[in-house]
């Protein structure tokens, strides 16, 4: 499996507007929003916007940096199979 990121602008409503998209072998798994100085201790960390499938997460992380967040990505779908076309029946 690899990771692609693909910087994006999101609309998010506050200042955190730097974003990544987060591909795993073509499938979008993730945005990723780079947190603003608005966030004090927190700025320049990147939180876990959204998530899809094994990725979802109900309390999103923050990570220290993109290569800490790819890590935590990448084995959150290590086991999952992502593209695999789920069983019939």
């Amino acid at each position: 499996m690899s990771l692609h990121l693909q910087p994006v602008q999101v609309a998010t409503g506050s200042d955190d507007t730097e974003s990544q998209l987060v591909f795993a072998d073509g499938f979008l798994v993730a945005v990723l929003v780079h947190l603003s100085d608005d966030h004090g201790d927190e700025a320049g960390m990147w939180f876990l916007e959204a998530g899809f499938g094994r990725v979802d997460e109900i309390t999103p992380p923050k990570f220290a940096d993109l290569e800490e967040a790819q890590a935590w990505i990448t084995r959150r779908l290590h086991d999952n199979g992502v593209g695999r076309q789920p069983a019939p029946g």
